[in-house]
């Protein structure tokens, strides 16, 4: 295998934010007296974690639970399940794809640094769009970055080693609303000390992405506790 020429940024940067937090125009924690319809909304917002682990909404309970806690702690979140809801899994290809296409570009074998940045993510509640209700409540949309290794081989072959990361800065943002539901009694809640905004954060490493010289499609498979893309059987 050759050696890799000077780059002066990794494969799939363009276009990826350095940072991932999000900021927002809530007030700051525990700067607003509480009132008494606040204490109320937070009571009845702790009935609802139990309620919806029972349901099997089980992301969506954890971090409603974290923020009424208040601890303000950044929330770990299981990252290979949420690479695994299709909407995100779809995003994440096609970052791959930039990845292999742009390292064919460089034209000859070699190994290439790539890094997608931290790029968005929506998460919708259905299903049949991709999404998933579960992580819709937990999150509504994410930052994720993937960052690695392409490797071009003399075949044409091209794998990707790669570290999914996610990162949310989560909080009920003032003004906004879904489904006729207003978030600001819900921001209220931080900016009075009821509950605090804090970050999830999530990773998983040792993923592998590959093709081979014939382009061919993909399917991913785990293998040794990894989850691994390879050219798909036919037949």
């Amino acid at each position: 295998m050759g050696t890799s020429p000077t780059r002066e940024e990794p494969l799939g940067r363009s276009g990826g934010r350095a940072e991932p937090a999000i900021p927002n125009d809530n007030a700051a924690h525990a700067s607003l007296p509480a009132r008494p319809r606040d204490r109320v909304l937070r009571a009845a917002c702790v009935a609802v974690p139990p309620l919806w682990s029972a349901l099997g909404v089980r992301q969506a309970a954890g971090t409603l639970r974290h923020y009424l806690r208040g601890t303000g702690r950044p929330y770990r979140v299981d990252a290979r399940a949420l690479l695994a809801v299709p909407a995100v899994r779809e995003d994440v290809d096609r970052r791959l794809r930039e990845w292999r296409e742009a390292a064919r570009v460089l034209g000859e074998p070699g190994a290439y640094a790539a890094d997608s940045g931290w790029r968005g993510v929506l998460i919708t509640r259905r299903a049949r769009e991709g999404g998933s209700a579960d992580w819709w409540l937990a999150l509504r949309g994410a930052q994720y970055r993937i960052s690695g290794t392409v490797r071009v081989h003399e075949d044409g072959s091209v794998v990707s080693d790669y570290r999914f990361q996610v990162h949310k800065s989560w909080n009920f943002d003032r003004g906004e609303s879904e489904f006729g539901v207003p978030f600001t009694p819900f921001a209220r809640l931080h900016e009075t000390g009821l509950a605090r905004e804090f970050t999830v954060v999530g990773e998983v490493d040792g993923l592998v992405d590959a093709q081979g010289g014939t382009g061919g499609p993909r399917e991913s498979r785990p293998r040794g506790g990894l989850l691994v893309d390879t050219p798909a059987s036919e037949g």
